[in-house]
């Protein structure tokens, strides 16, 4: 009869499986399906991948539900099959393997990494969610793996002990990092885990058997040990011929399962890039296993050698010179006056020169920050980034970079963030980006990794010095971000809506898309003026009559009340840029009646328009205290 699972590895190492998502991959599965709706429409397949590990050595069994939560189902519209495809999944692992095996309820992060982006009462509902599911079926106990925090592990593990005393396993995703990516030491980290209930602790995926044997050295010394899990990936990911493949072979794993076995490691199994043939060469090397008395003791030496040598390469404490003062941030100079940010777009070719002309012309006429869009209208132009660092040593003027959703993954966009803090640029405008099939490259791809309101919650995140993936950087970032806010809507209440969500998210102030109608400003001012961030309120000259039809019909999020195109009429060169100053001018005056935040586009590279209406706030500014309150 089957030991109970606690009993077995007492007695026993118990070898995983090996990995799913990747195995199903090999099998001709494509890469961005659901691997876990497979349960519902492919319940063959599942089943024969979890008979191959069973017949190659695999006792413990993972059902295919890591990612059968609410928050990972809803990217495919599967968040109402949540129950079906969890209870599909043990029923399929069940009848695979019989009663012979250990079957365990997998569940994976729902922040996966990205510590900050899901709220926490979110992960709270979701976890416990399926937990319930999977507690309701013939499991021998839950494998809560590839997780990144112990914040989130803990959340997971103690809803699992309200309500069950079924065995668990709780894994971290780990680089062969000694701590977790909430900072936590992982010999403190299993510590808390073991007190809260956790029947066996390790590790799976992010790294090959050479990085978790690292990370297990350094959880081995532990004071009050408990058992340990590891299932690695097979090395790092290779792409070739369009396929990803890995290189560690089973031969590999088979010789690297007996040093996790002499760390004290009950179950082995394998992650990413494992087959079959992983699992029956770690099945075989551990046959009638027996601890190496020699090579314990060499690499217990060896990982105590390692703390000391951490210890010892410390340096020491030493006061770092003070700082010079920091200028006031945007946020903190428009709640003491009027302050204006200039738009200033970069050039579509190589040629700088007028660019730099514009931005020494508004560094004369002292504006508070220049401000780059990103690639707007998904219309190829140089690099913000690059522009950026130039008006900053050039003219010392703040500059303020927008970051577009659509052009840059999440590596990309992590990347773009950590050069702007080198560089000491950290002022950003988060925005969605216009799709790229309407711009000048339209076979080019919009990536949309994240949405406006993750983005800003994730430039948030490296303020306290915590990548995209949840890693320590060793640093904190010091990013003000703001949010951009279009208000030419027939429903303004439903844009306040959307404006309050990025709000929560962590938008430290707002800049509007441009406005031409006086009512409409003095409406922004009283749906927005119980909001805590301050609004610059967008404003941009119009160069001529064509500009101004082709902005009202054309470009979204602009709208031009009858009375400005009427005005423009069919103006062109001179008579039309003085018109269109006229109009922002008297645009200001309700403005600056309600907003201290201004901000001024160019058209065209047209930098003299936005001289003369920064000039004109100041003139303005001067002759009367204000008493805005944005």
């Amino acid at each position: 009869m089957k030991l109970e699972l606690r009993e077995a590895l007492r007695q026993h190492i118990l070898v995983g499986d090996g990995a799913m998502g990747t195995y199903l991959y090999q099998l001709g599965f494509p890469v961005g399906i659901s691997y876990e709706e497979l349960n519902l429409l492919k319940p063959d397949v599942i089943m024969d991948v979890h008979r191959r590990y069973y017949e190659a050595g695999a006792r413990i069994i993972e059902t295919n539900t890591f990612s059968a939560n609410r928050e990972k189902l809803s990217k495919y519209g599967l968040e109402q099959d949540v129950e079906a495809i969890n209870r599909a999944g043990v029923e399929l692992a069940r009848k695979a393997v019989g009663n012979d095996a250990y079957v365990v309820g997998a569940v994976g992060s729902i922040r996966a990494g990205r510590r900050k982006n899901v709220r926490t009462t979110k992960v709270k509902e979701d976890l416990r969610q399926q937990i319930e599911i999977l507690l309701d079926t013939p499991i021998d106990g839950l494998l809560l793996e590839s997780f990144y925090d112990l914040e989130e592990m803990l959340i997971a593990l103690k809803t699992v002990r309200k309500l069950s005393t079924l065995p668990v396993i709780c894994q971290f995703a780990t680089e062969g990092t000694g701590s977790t990516h909430d900072g936590v030491s992982l010999a403190e980290a299993f510590t808390k885990l073991k007190q809260n209930g956790a029947d066996v602790v390790g590790f799976n995926c992010r790294s090959g058997p050479n990085g978790l044997l690292r990370s297990l050295e350094k959880a081995a010394g532990m004071n009050d040990p408990v058992p340990f899990s590891v299932f690695p990936n097979a090395g790092i990911p290779d792409y070739v011929d369009g396929r990803f493949t890995y290189a560690a072979t089973p031969q590999y794993f088979a010789e690297t399962a007996l040093k996790f076995a002499d760390l004290g490691a009950r179950i082995i199994g394998g992650c990413c890039g494992t087959t079959p043939e992983h699992v029956a060469a770690m099945a075989q090397a551990l046959t009638d296993y027996t601890p190496d008395a020699t090579r314990v003791g060499q690499l217990q030496l060896a990982a105590e050698a390692k703390g000391l040598q951490a210890v010892l390469e410390r340096e020491p404490s030493v006061s770092p010179p003070a700082a010079p003062p920091k200028e006031p941030s945007i946020v903190e100079l428009v709640k003491q006056r009027h302050t204006v940010i200039v738009e200033l777009d970069p050039p579509r070719d190589l040629d700088i020169a007028k660019f730099m002309e514009g931005a020494h012309a508004l560094k004369e006429a002292r504006v508070d920050a220049i401000t780059m869009a990103d690639n707007s209208l998904a219309v190829t132009r140089m690099s913000n980034l690059a522009l950026g660092y130039l008006v900053k040593e050039q003219t010392g003027i703040r500059p303020l970079i927008h970051i577009a959703c659509r052009d840059r993954n999440m590596i990309g966009t992590q990347s773009h963030m950590m050069g702007l803090h080198a560089l000491d640029i950290d002022h950003v405008l988060a925005v969605t980006g216009d799709p790229a099939k309407f711009g000048d490259l339209p076979g080019s791809s919009s990536v949309y990794d994240l949405t406006s309101f993750e983005i800003i919650r994730m430039i948030k995140q490296l303020n306290e010095g915590v990548a995209f993936s949840g890693k320590p950087l060793k640093k904190k970032a010091n990013f003000i971000v703001g949010a951009a806010f279009n208000p030419n809507v027939k429903y303004l209440e439903k844009a306040l809506q959307r404006l309050e969500r990025k709000i929560e998210a962590g938008a430290d102030y707002i800049m509007t898309q441009p406005v031409y109608n006086a009512e409409l400003i003095e409406k922004i001012y009283e749906a927005t003026k119980h909001l805590s961030v301050p609004i610059f309120i967008g404003i941009m000259p119009l160069a001529s009559g064509g500009n101004a039809t082709y902005l009202h019909n054309e470009v979204p999020g602009i709208q031009l009340s009858d009375e400005v195109r009427r005005r423009m009429g069919d103006l062109k060169g001179e008579e039309g840029r003085a018109m269109g100053v006229q109009i922002a001018k008297e645009l200001l005056d309700t403005a600056m009646s309600y907003f201290n935040g201004i901000y001024l586009m160019t058209p065209f590279l047209s930098y003299e328009m936005t001289v003369q209406l920064t000039n004109y706030v100041w003139e303005k500014s001067g002759k009367a205290i204000t008493t805005c309150t944005h």
